[in-house]
């Protein structure tokens, strides 16, 4: 019930905010899993292209959590979601939903995508079992910037997740509080 609350909540926010634009498609109306699948091969050959340092994860990767299209809205309250899958492999091995609220002197509406790569068993294990995941509890995470991405081997590995967030388009501005929550979901 409280996941459905929230995922009502974020739906009425993004009508508001943006009408039948941006959000057309909200948490309500998911995508197929073959939809979601495309999308997450188109976005991972992107990132790959463009991140030397994601391809080399991605060898050593136990898994990888990939949201291709993120959309956030935000004017004082935000709301984002997408929709994901697990890769172990080249094998999609479960789907997950992501959402957040937001709040705080904040405007603007943007795309984006990001991947979470899955270093150690136990980090895995962590998301298996809990069907899902608060960021901010369990493993872990560091966000890959471009400098970091320069420095960073495969020998320097130190954390069980890793995050890049890459594909952005439109324009946010501000600063909030944010909580955002990944949920495991059957498309």
């Amino acid at each position: 019930m409280k996941r459905l609350t929230i995922a009502i909540l974020i739906q009425i926010l993004a009508s508001l905010l943006f009408g039948s634009g941006a959000f057309a498609q909200g948490p309500l109306s998911g995508p197929s899993a073959s939809e979601i699948d495309g999308k997450v091969t188109a976005s991972l050959n992107e990132l790959y292209s463009q991140n030397d340092a994601a391809r080399a994860l991605a060898a050593k990767a136990k898994a990888i959590l990939v949201f291709p299209d993120i959309r956030k809205g935000a004017f004082i309250v935000g709301a984002q979601y997408g929709y994901g899958a697990l890769r172990k492999g080249s094998q999609t091995a479960a789907y997950y939903r992501t959402s957040a609220a937001s709040y705080g002197f904040q405007g603007g509406v943007k795309k984006f995508a990001y991947a979470l790569f899955f270093m150690t068993d136990s980090s895995v294990e962590y998301l298996d079992k809990s069907g899902g995941w608060a960021i901010g509890t369990g493993p872990s995470v560091v966000v890959v910037d471009q400098g970091m991405a320069r420095s960073l081997t495969t020998t320097n590995l130190r954390s069980d997740v890793y995050a890049f967030i890459y594909g952005q388009s439109g324009l946010m501005g501000g600063i909030g509080i944010e909580g955002s929550k990944i949920t495991r979901i059957t498309p």
